[in-house]
């Protein structure tokens, strides 16, 4: 039940090769050593089980190419789990696969497989496979997805550097007549490279849609020594108004060396007094909640601070 160097997934194709049977995979499915994981393609369980969500959706397109000709490229939402993009709405249920002979538009046996004409600079390689290009990747995905979740992924390409705006519009101008890119185009539109999460992003949409001016992002301050006090997640200098957004990643996963989720609070906290005492400006702090289950309220909340300044 030998696999490639690297790839746990065993094929039946290859057991069958090697002179096993269907009789011994099965007998290893209830012993619980391997899980099945698709047609004709099996997992040992150990690796199957400690895998996240994203590690489960690669082994299974790790699978599909290995059973696939190679004129075929991880594309769409499945190109995106490789690159290690995050996405709002859930996982792809189907592997995403594009057809390099124009091939395609059907789903099958879990497999999404799309036609679309791809150019040399669409095409990139991952694990000896063809992958769609992170620009490509970027439009293809933002066809599938809802404005939210297309610009929260518009914003970390960007913000990653995998792509630019400017790539982005050259290759959309390309695919005028496939359906959806003038959406696109205005995603493209309000995407901002300088957003750190997928929280600051929502928050950014929620002003827009509730017609709050255009904030500045990341935008730096300094003391009167020029020292950086920090960055800004969104700043109305005009209205002496800031808001930050408290993600789980501030106290978690940018903890300084040595340091703990308490400290980080602390330091967190007398960075706002910093600004404050710097700035003069009002300081409102939003969470994830505050955007996705009280949008409006939190929009009032921001309004009266900047009432409140203007007055």
């Amino acid at each position: 039940m030998s696999s490639p160097p690297g790839d746990p997934v065993v094929l039946r194709r290859d057991v069958l090769a090697s002179g096993g049977s269907d009789k011994e995979l099965y007998a290893s499915v209830r012993r619980g050593d391997l899980v099945r994981i698709r047609q004709g393609a099996y997992c040992p369980a150990p690796i199957w089980e400690s895998a996240s969500a994203e590690e489960q959706h690669l082994l299974r397109v790790r699978a599909v190419l290995r059973q696939y000709a190679p004129d075929v490229a991880v594309s769409h939402l499945s190109a995106a789990v490789a690159i290690g993009a995050p996405l709002l709405q859930a996982l792809p249920t189907q592997v995403h696969l594009t057809h390099l002979d124009a091939t395609g538009d059907r789903h099958q046996a879990a497999v999404t497989h799309h036609r679309g004409a791809c150019t040399v600079e669409d095409l990139g390689c991952w694990e000896d496979h063809w992958i769609t290009s992170p620009t490509r990747t970027t439009l293809d995905c933002a066809r599938l997805l809802d404005r939210d979740a297309a610009v929260c992924l518009l914003d970390w390409m960007l913000q990653q550097g995998h792509t630019t705006k400017t790539l982005l519009r050259y290759r959309l101008s390309h695919m005028r007549t496939w359906p959806k890119t003038l959406a696109i185009r205005r995603y493209i539109d309000v995407a901002d490279p300088a957003s750190e999460s997928v929280g600051e992003t929502l928050a950014r949409l929620l002003f827009l849609d509730h017609g709050l001016p255009l904030p500045r992002t990341q935008l730096e301050v300094y003391d009167q020594t020029g020292r950086l006090i920090g960055r800004l997640d969104f700043a109305w200098p005009e209205l002496a108004t800031v808001v930050e957004f408290d993600g789980r990643e501030k106290y978690t996963r940018y903890l300084r060396e040595g340091e703990s989720a308490t400290d980080a609070v602390l330091r967190e906290k007398a960075r706002e007094d910093a600004i404050r005492e710097v700035t003069g400006w009002t300081v409102v702090r939003i969470t994830w909640a505050d955007v996705v289950h009280r949008p409006a309220q939190t929009v009032d909340r921001i309004r009266r601070a900047m009432a409140s300044r203007a007055a």
